[in-house]
């Protein structure tokens, strides 16, 4: 008994060292002033409703959090950027007329993809309430590119399922809340970017 006795005391303290061991900060693996000026072009987005506007702006929000005073330029929407440069789609060319005119050194592009959309309605026992949601699957994908060059510096994409609000039954279809996308996919949008813009926060571990 007093052999199983030292043997948990053991385990115990050992576990207790493990645990206690100091907490190291870890800086972001990628730093965001190197690459100054960035700009950002508004992401695409395969679905109605100013999600494309959403993602960027979150995206924007995250990749910043860890970075300190980052300038990034705003390039507007994709069409609108390649009106300035007079493109006709984000090629090396563009990239490289982007840089140029707004003299940045690298551009943010992501695109958002939402697919399979699966409605949940529930009805209550008395049939008086219906309820509606989605399970929506969703992709988001981001890359850094040099201006100088056209070539693609980083990149990430990251896909989730979620169950978002906000849904409505129109006339046998389901329909999403066009005027409030933060309400019916702001989770959705938020889990995302949270794993894409792993590369641009700090970390901890324990050594």
């Amino acid at each position: 008994m007093r052999y199983v006795c030292g043997v948990l005391v053991t385990a115990i303290v050992l576990a207790s060292v493990g645990c206690g061991g100091k907490r190291v900060m870890v800086p972001p693996r990628i730093d965001l002033q190197r690459h100054e000026v960035l700009a950002i072009i508004e992401f695409s987005s395969s679905n109605e409703g100013g999600l494309g506007q959403l993602a960027t702006s979150r995206f924007l929000e995250e990749v910043r959090r860890d970075q300190g005073l980052v300038r990034i330029v705003d390039l507007g929407s994709e069409e609108e950027a390649l009106a300035e440069v007079d493109g006709r789609r984000l090629d090396r060319d563009a990239f490289i007329a982007l840089g140029e005119r707004h003299d940045v050194a690298t551009i943010f592009t992501g695109e958002l993809l939402v697919s399979r959309i699966r409605p949940a309605v529930s009805i209550s026992a008395d049939f008086r309430n219906l309820g509606a949601a989605a399970d929506v699957d969703a992709t988001l994908t981001v890359q850094m590119v040099e201006t100088a060059s056209g070539a693609s510096l980083w990149s990430r994409s990251a896909s989730v399922t979620k169950r978002v609000g906000a849904v409505s039954l129109l006339e046998g279809d389901f329909v999403f809340d066009a005027d409030d996308p933060e309400r019916a996919y702001g989770e959705l949008i938020d889990a995302l970017v949270l794993l894409v813009t792993d590369d641009f926060r700090v970390t901890y571990r324990r050594q």
